[in-house]
Formats: structure tokens, sequence, C-alpha cells
């Protein structure tokens, strides 16, 4: 399709642009799809600000292997998914990370944040104070790492002497991080307009969307032991009985998330804000990066008349 944003005359001064990408788990994979739309209609953001998946995808973009991280995305599938499982039964987190880690170092290898062609931000918070803590300088890998190191679940990072935890806990969407950086335009992209309302209904109806529906299956071909596989048991809720661990706690991070972004929001909306409907989507399912990058995708050729008024009125 047609796209006036990219027919402007380059010579034609712009503003600076920022852009903010929010935190959401799996669903974090609607970012892919939306930040390679941007690129197409030739939205070029000087400023880049992500929590939690947000960084991860804002981190690959910027560097260079976006490529890579989708084609690992669109791969998973929940028993693939099974394998960064390293559980850990003592420690701070129920997960290691270690293998995520190395994917991560796969490609990225030692990029430092302060040598991407862009700006790039990662927002974390500091356990020890809930102080929001920006990450623009150091090793890439382990800022995304900070980013997304969710309580209970991944054990904080010690950067700079600091443990730092899931940035979603204190901005779930960094839109005043990209104005506190001098960006003059800040196009947002959340995961959480449909966070409840009729998608609450269908969690509701079937509740372990947010949870794997074969988790029994799942700890029956896990190859940990004894010990392991408990936990893996309590973490998909494979009993069957009630939500698993896993489940409640993601749950409860979601309801947190929403409501921090909507209060956020309030006090310092987007200039434009992308919202793909993936409420339906369980917080778990990283198995559904398809469906998921085209809904990202989607999501932003609905606001292309915002983002061209914006680009127009704010130059």
């Amino acid at each position: 399709m047609q796209n006036a944003v990219t027919d402007k005359d380059s010579s034609v001064s712009r503003p600076s642009i920022g852009l903010a990408l929010g935190g959401g788990v799996a669903r974090g994979w609607a970012h892919i799809g939306a930040v390679q739309r941007l690129d197409e209609i030739g939205i070029k953001p000087d400023i880049v600000c992500g929590t939690s998946v947000g960084a991860l995808v804002g981190g690959f973009w910027l560097s260079g292997h976006l490529p890579a991280l989708e084609a690992w995305a669109r791969g998973l599938t929940k028993r693939r998914m099974l394998g960064y499982f390293d559980l850990m039964l003592n420690g701070s987190g129920v997960m290691g990370g270690k293998r995520l880690n190395k994917t991560m170092r796969n490609y990225l290898a030692d990029t430092r944040i302060e040598d991407l062609q862009q700006k790039f931000v990662t927002v974390t918070a500091e356990l020890a104070t809930g102080h929001e803590t920006w990450l623009t300088e150091g090793d890439l890998t382990e800022a995304i790492e900070a980013a997304y190191a969710l309580p209970g679940v991944f054990p904080p990072r010690s950067i700079g002497g600091r443990w730092l935890i899931d940035g979603a806990l204190v901005n779930p969407l960094p839109v005043s991080t990209c104005r506190a950086l001098g960006a003059r335009l800040v196009i947002a992209i959340g995961l959480h307009a449909d966070a409840f309302g009729r998608a609450a209904v269908q969690r509701r109806e079937k509740y372990d969307s947010v949870d794997f529906n074969n988790g029994a299956e799942i700890v029956a071909e896990s190859h940990g032991t004894f010990a392991e596989k408990i936990m893996l048991k309590r973490l998909l809720g494979a009993s069957g009985s009630a939500p698993g661990l896993g489940s409640v706690m993601l749950a409860s991070f979601n309801i947190v998330m929403d409501r921090i972004t909507r209060s956020r929001l309030a006090g310092d909306p987007a200039d434009v804000l992308i919202l793909p409907h993936v409420g339906h989507i369980g917080l778990l399912d990283f198995d559904k990066a398809g469906d998921l990058i085209e809904l990202g995708r989607a999501a932003v050729d609905e606001q292309l008349p915002e983002l061209e008024d914006a680009l127009r009125y704010l130059a």
C-alpha cells in the first residue's frame, strides 16, 4: 500500500522521534511486526526505549539482528521452550536464564549499547530502592536480561553494583523515558489495550490460556530430576486442579502492568499510541509468534493517519 510517510521530501526537517516499546511477556513478539512495519513506511526513531520484552526486541532491532530473533521466535514450540527452562531449586528465581543468555550471545556477542546507531535505553528497576533505572551504556545482553528479570522467575541481575529487576514494575511503557531524552514526537507500542475486558472473559472460561495446555505431558517428557519435575509441574499447573504457580505470578504481573501503564499514560500520553490486539493470547504463548507478529504489523497500519498527522504537526 502507498504510504504518505515515505513520500515526504527528505529535505524537510522532522522532529526527534522516540519509540517506546512496552512489556508484555510472550505478547512482546508483536513488537517484531510493529517495528518491521515502521521500517517499511520510513519511520526511523532517534531514541528507542524498551521495557522487559520491549528491550529484547528493541536491542535486537537496533543491533541489526531482528531477522534472527524473528526466526528463533517463529521456531519456538512448547516443547522447545522446555529446553530453556534451566530450573533452579535454590536461588532468587526459578529459572537461571543461562540458556537464554547463551542464545542471545550467539547473535549479540559482546555488543555494547553505546555502539548502536540509535540511542537505546533499557528500563529496569533497582531491587533495593524501587528506583526506575535506565541503562544507556554497557553490555547489551546484560542490559536486556536485567530488563526482563521478572521477580520470582529470573534472578535479579547485578550491574554497576546494583541489583536490577524487570522494568515493567515501574514503567511498563516508557513514554516518559523517551521525552526525558529529548524526543519531541513519541510513538508508543503498548500491549495492554485488551488485556482485560472480553479477553479476560475468555481467560476466565479457559484459564490456562496463560499456561501450557499440555503441561502434564510436557512434565512427563522432561529429562530433569524428580525435584525439577515437581517444580515444573507447579509452574505449569499440570495437575489441572488450579492455576499453576507460573500462571498466578504472570496473571498478577499482567494486572500490575495494566494499572501502572494506564496511570502513567494519563499523565504523560504518547503522541501516537499503537495498541496491537493481543489480549486473547496468553502471556506464556511464546509459540504464537507468527500470529503476534502479524497483529503488530496490523496495529501500525491502523494508526498510519495518526502517524502522518503527528509528523506533520510536530515538524
